[in-house]
């Protein structure tokens, strides 16, 4: 009955009575899904963006990916391997113990080697060969090459309480019983598919937030979190569906913060086998004699078949970039000899044929149905444009908490993801899904296709430890180039950040697409 009602007042125009807002409390309305409060078990916007809330990092980065002071009031090179790191006194964690460098030491010891990760944080914390607990506030970290970006790759990592967290499981976060944080909001409950409860740090270090109690709710149908921001039964939302976006910015009893993001949407497909590759056939549906991904004429020919401005103006809606790399024009390693490849199907379609492929094959192409704006309308258009080089393409769209776990199994052929890089540079994307998976070396975390070039790890391994910043961008560039042309991956288009709030609050709209209470407040 409250759905018809909305509906028709939608229809006619009627405005809808605000549901009473209660002092001090914040709803907010999330379209992709928290599937951890385990800071370190899956690298995933959602759960990073929840973890902001409860814990804190070394190094944090405001809105526009800019690091500043966190836990850490100072850091400094002792020489060209060891990063000194001068700590915060008086921190409390949420029990009211003592915040100290074994906590952070434990945290770095923790953070790549959390069971059952799907994709992890071990890649940020590579560089680092030995950790040295010089006093309670103070903690070195010795490389064994110099590395200039650790304080920006630290900026990504939750400290956690070594007394909570020695011996706890993943789950013992998710219940609560684990997730004791320094941050400005403690944890009260953790529903999985529904909602994470925050209630307010009274003791935070940099002082009291001015919402004593957040529900962070996950509202992955499009049409229902616009529904819930337009009925008050939240007060903010993001990934602010582009279908009603210009409605939205019309309505007087709203508001719309956007930013340019740092969210890559593209096309990845697999390399962990040779042959009999899931999902994929020749047209009689027989398996294929080898993976035709591992042929970079198939994976050129994909990529010229797709057209990206199509995908951006009609799919998108105009909230997203054609792209031809992983990073937005300004950003640091930003390439701009690469372009967005030209939409060429008679080329794609010459190129299959040397491929051995004259008459194409057939493949299923996976994505989430929750997790991006568009996410599953961006796959079945990439399929239709497949399909009409002749890879006849199927999509197969199921919840990110499926899909994401799957993904990292290498159950796919060829699947549409995300990647943001909230550092704000090139290397992130580089060693993380680019980067040959390597438990050991901390690459590839989060690689689920299994992308390998020897070449450009050897390049990205260059590029990390050149202390040079003009030197360094030049490395990223050039790696930047490599990939691109090795088609690494197949770029799509880059995502326009958007929220939408109800009139009386501001948001401090972010770059890496986290949406957090602290970036809300009242309007003056």
């Amino acid at each position: 009955m409250h759905r018809r009602l909305l509906l028709a007042c939608l229809a006619t125009g009627i405005a809808l009575p605000a549901a009473a807002q209660q002092p001090g409390v914040l709803n907010i309305g999330i379209g992709g899904a928290v599937t951890s409060v385990d800071p370190h078990f899956y690298n995933a916007s959602p759960n990073n963006s929840l973890a902001m809330h409860i814990f804190d990092r070394l190094v944090e980065r405001d809105a526009a990916a800019q690091p500043y002071p966190g836990l850490a009031e100072s850091w400094r090179t002792v020489s060209d391997t060891v990063w000194e790191f001068r700590l915060r006194s008086g921190v409390k964690w949420h029990d009211g113990r003592d915040f100290t460098a074994e906590d952070v030491a434990f945290t770095i010891q923790r953070t790549p080697n959390v069971p059952g990760s799907p994709g992890g944080f071990g890649g940020f914390v590579r560089a680092i060969e030995r950790v040295e607990v010089v006093d309670p506030l103070t903690i070195r970290f010795h490389t064994a090459k110099p590395h200039p970006l650790l304080p920006t790759e630290l900026a990504s990592v939750a400290v956690i309480s070594k007394h909570a967290g020695e011996g706890a499981s993943t789950e013992d976060y998710n219940s609560g019983k684990a997730a004791i944080g320094t941050g400005p909001y403690r944890l009260t409950a953790y529903r999985p598919g529904d909602r994470s409860e925050l209630a307010r740090n009274e003791a935070y270090f940099r002082g009291p937030e001015p919402w004593a109690r957040v529900n962070y709710r996950f509202i992955g149908n499009d049409g229902a979190r616009t529904a819930a921001l337009l009925a008050g039964d939240v007060d903010l939302i993001d990934q602010v569906p582009s279908t009603d976006l210009n409605r939205l910015k019309r309505d007087p009893k709203l508001t719309v913060s956007e930013v340019q993001g740092l969210r890559l949407i593209y096309l990845a497909t697999d390399h962990s086998r040779q042959k009999d590759v899931p999902f994929t056939s020749d047209n009689d549906g027989k398996p294929l004699a080898a993976n035709p991904f591992n042929d970079v004429r198939v994976r050129r020919a994909l990529s010229m078949s797709i057209n990206r401005a199509a995908l951006a103006e009609r799919v998108m809606e105009g909230t997203a970039q054609p792209t031809g790399q992983w990073l937005p024009p300004g950003t640091f390693g930003y390439n701009p000899e690469v372009k967005p490849p030209a939409f060429d199907p008679d080329g794609a379609k010459r190129l299959l044929a040397e491929a051995g492929y004259p008459q194409g094959f057939r493949m299923t192409l996976h994505s989430p149905n929750d997790r991006y704006p568009n996410d599953s309308k961006a796959a079945q258009a990439a399929a239709q444009m497949f399909s009409r080089i002749g890879i006849r393409t199927e999509v197969e769209a199921v919840p990110w908490a499926s899909f994401s776990q799957r993904s990292n199994r290498q159950d796919y052929a060829i699947r549409l993801a995300g990647w943001g890089s909230v550092t704000g540079e090139a290397s992130y994307a580089l060693v993380n899904i680019l980067g040959t998976f390597d438990r050991e070396k901390r690459t590839g975390a989060s690689n689920a296709g299994r992308y390998s070039n020897p070449e450009l790890d050897a390049l990205t391994a260059r590029a990390a430890a050149t202390i040079d910043d003009k030197a360094r961008e030049a490395l990223l560039q050039q790696a930047v180039g490599m990939a691109m042309d090795d088609v690494a991956i197949i770029p799509l288009f880059q995502l326009v950040n958007s929220w939408a709030l109800r009139k009386g609050l501001t948001y401090g709209a972010r770059m890496d697409e986290r949406t957090t209470a602290m970036a809300t407040r009242a309007a003056r």
